[in-house]
């Protein structure tokens, strides 16, 4: 019996060209892809419920005896329909319906239906239920299983995709469909036979628990889960292996650059900080490359840290590149590495998109030629980016960045051959279930200590009503000295939108606020302009400050101690906490005020407590991560990461670790499952794993 990875669904009774090709659309090519195709949810069709037992709201087998059937002239023109059990009279609508079915369906008809039970003008009514009329010499068996509804597409019904399955169960056992998971590891984590599980999700007996099927928790569906979290695991371990097999340069711990670095400083490292520098300085001088991910909270000083691993290659003769998602934050980066390695005589170079002609020029030569430290943003990446001895690479806000992108920084280290060491910096921290899975191929640090002197912000929740009293607000902490930020959110996913509000409000605001000085910022101002406001508030040039989201990372004014955030309903925790953090960086006491438009939801208000009970940035990720799941968390881009088929990264969190001892015992004891693992969970999905 051959595997059904190996078998076209054009093998199938009633799959030709056309419907093979809509199969293709969605990824169904082989048997096995439609076995892995599993239900979103099941009807119960295995039992015919007396018509006085319905219940609004119930999908339901009826069987009845037609008593009338007449066409009605409602709002609109409907067949209505009577049915008769002996225990009560229910009424089917259609809407539309053709002369042949108005004669098909005649009183005395036998008839059995199945829809969703609603309450309607003349009692219960189903509207366009299934039906089929019964002749009555032969009974017909009810369904022997649970019916299953699949993920489906244009062109594909329930009804084919059930034949195609049923046609496809038929042939699975546990020679077509081999079980890559050994017997030893299965009877370790208590998992069932695959076929076995498989064969349940699509058929499941009448007695199944509903229940735990629609919530995820029945141990067929676990088994699955299990199984893809392993793969995506292994996959993320053999690109680990396959980037750790590489060479990279070897940097001796430094001692003279740091010292001077230090003095110019101005205050002792925190405690977190030596820690995490110590881990990567030992990373640093091994002759393999470094793969870790620094997560500190707002403020929590990760640009120091990142600054002493660049003193560490730096001294030892070779470049240092920093790369940030924005043009806003590069150029922070750029202005901070110019002020703490000019006194040690190290020039810093500058490459960003929007840099053309000459300039753009001018800097390509200079990294070229070999100047020591050079920030930009993603334009270091491009083809015609040449480094000449590039051994240590930093990388800010990691979300924003794929996989993919961080292969491609191999061609770029010393002589095309040594692989660069990586630094990845996140602000955003990162709850452990998404640390153990999406980054499993990164080490990871943790700065869990703010410097001293950071005073933790006041977080207050006002309706919209209370503007005025908000605006007064502003009015006297701006003349106290101190500077404000006004953030105007999203509007309709709009960027133009969300723009023209952030000018509407800029000019209520000059207009309210006569005689303080106000600045606007938003994503369709160009670079410079975008600069020079920014550089103008932080010269303390302006009070109060408009912008869109764009300021969310990294932007540093610590004089700036209130911040008003309009719709904060409309953000995710994890980025109200960074526009949250902008605040908050001087000594003087600093609030936020969300300003939300009633009524909220439910979940707005849970949101928006969160926020003001807590400002530590892990226990929002955690809270972030329950109530929008990880493909928002991690940023679009990273989705196709994560998008599996049957694990959901919340509800089988704690599988996790054992998924995690599994794929290292795979990888030590079975590796030849590894690549049939692979193959059959990700080979519609990113290839990461052969790199």
């Amino acid at each position: 019996m051959s595997e059904l990875a190996a078998i076209s669904v054009t093998a199938l009774k009633g799959v030709g060209a056309a419907l093979a090709e809509k199969l293709a659309k969605v990824g169904l090519e082989t048997l096995q892809d439609l076995l892995f195709h599993l239900p979103l949810r099941y009807q119960d069709r295995t039992r015919i419920v007396p018509i006085g037992a319905l219940r609004p709201g119930q999908d339901a087998v009826v069987e009845g005896i037609v008593a009338g059937a007449d066409v009605v002239m409602g709002r609109r023109r409907s067949l209505l329909v009577r049915l008769q059990d002996g225990s009560g009279t229910l009424s089917l609508r259609f809407y539309h319906f053709s002369q042949a079915q108005k004669e098909g369906l005649k009183r005395g008809t036998q008839v059995r239906c199945y829809g969703e039970v609603r309450p309607g003008s003349s009692g219960l009514e189903i509207y366009h239920p299934e039906y089929r009329a019964l002749s009555g010499s032969e009974p017909i068996a009810v369904e022997q299983t649970l019916t299953p509804i699949y993920p489906t597409t244009e062109g594909l019904t329930q009804q084919r995709l059930r034949q195609l399955s049923e046609q496809a169960l038929a042939r699975l056992g546990p020679h077509s469909l081999p079980d890559w998971l050994p017997s030893e590891l299965a009877r370790d984590y208590q998992l069932s036979p695959l076929d076995q599980a498989i064969r349940y999700l699509h058929r499941p007996p009448p007695d199944a628990d509903l229940e735990e099927l629609a919530e995820g928790r029945h141990w067929a569906q676990h088994r699955l889960a299990f199984e893809e979290l392993l793969t995506h695991q292994l996959s993320l371990q053999r690109l680990r292996e396959s980037v750790r097999a590489q060479q990279a340069p070897q940097l001796p711990i430094a001692t003279r650059l740091p010292q001077q670095f230090l003095q110019g400083l101005g205050f002792q490292p925190t405690g977190a900080q030596q820690r995490v520098g110590a881990e990567i300085a030992y990373d640093l001088s091994q002759d393999e490359p470094m793969l870790r991910l620094i997560q500190g909270d707002v403020g929590a000083g990760k640009t120091v840290v990142a600054a002493f691993a660049a003193l560490q290659a730096l001294e030892a003769g070779y470049q240092v590149a920093l790369m940030a998602p924005t043009e806003i934050l590069a150029e922070q980066h750029f202005i901070n590495f110019s002020k703490w390695l000019a006194p040690l005589g190290i020039e810093v170079a500058w490459l960003a998109g929007k840099l053309k002609g000459k300039a753009r020029a001018t800097a390509l030569e200079q990294i070229a030629g070999g100047t020591p430290m050079v920030v930009g943003t993603h334009a270091l990446f491009q083809d015609e980016v040449q480094f000449k001895r590039l051994a240590l690479v930093i990388i800010d806000e990691q979300h924003r960045f794929g996989v993919q992108q961080r292969l491609a920084l191999r061609q770029k280290g010393v002589g095309g051959r040594m692989c660069p060491h990586q630094l990845i910096m996140t602000a955003t921290p990162i709850p452990r279930t998404l640390a153990m899975s999406a980054y499993a191929d990164l080490d990871t640090s943790i700065l869990d200590e703010l410097p001293p002197g950071r005073t933790p912000v006041n977080t207050l929740v006002i309706a919209d009503s209370r503007r005025l009293e908000v605006v007064e607000r502003v009015r006297s902490a701006c003349n106290e000295g101190r500077q404000a930020y006004w953030v105007c959110t999203l509007i309709e996913e709009s960027e133009e939108l969300t723009c023209q509000a952030a000018e509407t409000t800029f000019e209520d605001l000059v207009a309210a606020l006569g005689g303080l000085h106000v600045g606007l910022i938003h994503g369709r101002m160009k670079p410079a302009e975008k600069a020079a406001v920014m550089d103008r508030f932080k010269q303390g040039q302006l009070q109060l400050l408009v912008a869109t989201t764009v300021i969310e990372v990294g932007v540093d004014v610590p004089n700036a101690s209130l911040m008003i955030i309009e719709n904060p309903e409309r953000l995710g925790l994890a980025q109200l906490h960074q526009l949250r953090g902008r605040v908050g960086r001087g000594s003087a006491a600093s609030h936020c005020l969300l300003l939300y438009h009633p009524p909220l939801s439910q979940l707005g208000r849970e949101r928006l407590g969160i926020m003001r009970e807590t400002c530590d940035g892990f226990v929002i990720a955690e809270k972030d991560l329950e109530l929008r799941g990880p493909g928002e968390m991690l940023g679009t881009r990273q989705t196709g990461l994560l998008q599996f088929k049957v694990a959901d990264l919340m509800r089988d969190a704690d599988l996790l670790p054992a998924v995690r001892d599994a794929a290292q015992a795979l990888l030590a004891h079975w590796p030849q499952h590894v690549s049939p693992l692979l193959e059959r969970w990700l080979r519609h999905g990113q290839q990461y794993g052969q790199v």
